[in-house]
């Protein structure tokens, strides 16, 4: 698998994907999530994470984009 996200782009899509995950969880009580908006928020943010670990988008693949710095 070769890399397609930089460093800087996989530490954003980290800190997004913990935001997605974590507010929901936080504010379920004063937003009320109902339904899929909870869990769309929570697998966005978990996939974000993922390929922020990764370094690897299949999106970025089909794209042809490349952030990594080789």
């Amino acid at each position: 698998m070769i890399r397609n996200v930089g460093n800087a782009d996989g530490v954003i899509r980290s800190v997004l994907g913990l935001v997605l995950i974590v507010m929901p969880l936080l504010f379920v009580p004063v937003i009320e999530w109902q339904g899929l908006w909870f869990y769309k928020s929570l697998v966005v943010g978990f996939i974000l994470i993922e390929t922020g670990f990764v370094q690897f988008c299949p999106l970025y693949r089909m794209l042809g984009v490349d952030t990594c710095r080789a």
